[in-house]
């Protein structure tokens, strides 16, 4: 990308109140039919006007048209159950009902490119579109079929590259692949986890990215990240090998959180998209706030490959804070642009 700077969101933003129950995760449609169509693409063209107006440069769906990061992808897929549901644990933190793998998994049609094209047709800004990776698919699922996390995620690794495939052919600039996961299994992650995120990629001419972060701002989250000490470290165990994979950039949760700036270091080359929004608090942060983040990142990742961005999705908060919020990250990267050109 030309600009210096580009910012974007991490992923999904809040849903309008006549779509969906804003605020909640999971939160189900309240129209159905050729009604939820046309209401999920004017929301769409809702959410792009409102980062079009904040300033944001890498647009997205905001996941308007999406239950869930993970979920409404795999809800497409044959060799699932949705009715015959597990309760596990998902990422070793909270319990949820989810759903069973009952036989082979296998996309029979394209789950999201015809919103991609959409999408497309409404903007001539660069465009990123969020899949959910390999790994947090196997973790959000019952196995009860393949009994092995690695041979599942190989599954679901050629499912999303044939997904990936045909989304860059509808026009997506960057396809970013959702892995919080990756902050939890580190011997998993190193073992195959980046190997079937690579199997993902595969064949792709258009940029790439994975998206790890310590989760959306919910209390099962922010628990968990009380207990992490004063020092969240979990991204050095990953960063090694992933500064030799095949990926373009990766995605990071920066602000509020305790994760030493220097890790960086450790994936120098990679574009670095530096989460300096938080989306576990209400609290619209000043453009300073935003800048100071991203002065910090610039001591480990060169401008050109620093993409100002979101700590994660913006799915629990209100319209309100998020069009501030994404305000503050326009205003305070304006700040850096400033600096770094005069």
């Amino acid at each position: 990308m030309a600009l210096l700077l580009p910012t974007s969101t991490a992923g999904s933003l809040p849903k309008p109140s006549w779509l969906a129950e804003p605020e909640k995760l999971w939160s189900p449609w309240k129209l159905e039919g050729d009604a939820l169509i046309e209401a999920k693409q004017d929301a769409l063209r809702l959410t792009l006007q409102e980062q079009s107006h904040a300033g944001i440069d890498i647009v997205s769906d905001g996941e308007q048209t999406r239950q869930h990061f993970v979920t409404t992808f795999i809800e497409h897929l044959d060799g699932v159950d949705f009715e015959n549901r597990e309760t596990v644990k998902i990422r070793d933190r909270y319990e949820a009902s989810v759903p069973s793998v009952v036989g082979a998994v296998s996309r029979q049609k394209p789950v999201f490119v015809e919103d991609a094209k959409f999408l497309r047709q409404q903007t001539d800004q660069p465009i990123k579109w969020a899949l959910p990776g390999p790994m947090t698919m196997v973790d959000t699922l019952y196995d009860g079929h393949y009994k092995s996390r690695e041979k599942l995620a190989w599954e679901f690794a050629t499912i999303l590259n044939q997904e990936a495939r045909e989304l860059e052919a509808a026009g997506v600039d960057i396809i970013q692949f959702d892995e919080p996961a990756f902050n939890v299994f580190f011997d998993e992650v190193n073992d195959w986890g980046i190997a079937t995120l690579e199997r993902a990629i595969e064949g792709l001419k258009c940029e790439t990215a994975v998206h790890i972060c310590y989760g959306y701002g919910i209390k099962a989250n922010t628990d968990w990240k009380k207990t992490l000490g004063s020092e969240w470290r979990q991204y050095e165990e990953v960063f090694p090998k992933l500064q030799q994979s095949a990926i373009d950039i990766v995605s990071l949760e920066c602000i509020n959180s305790r994760v030493p700036m220097d890790l960086i270091e450790l994936i120098r080359g990679k574009k670095v998209m530096v989460g300096a929004i938080d989306v576990a608090t209400n609290t619209i942060e000043t453009p300073e706030q935003v800048a100071g983040v991203l002065r910090k990142a610039l001591k480990f990742v060169e401008a050109d490959k620093l993409y100002p961005s979101t700590n994660c999705g913006m799915t629990p908060l209100s319209r309100q804070v998020a069009r501030g919020k994404l305000r503050a990250l326009s205003a305070g990267t304006a700040i850096i642009r400033q600096e770094l050109t005069t």
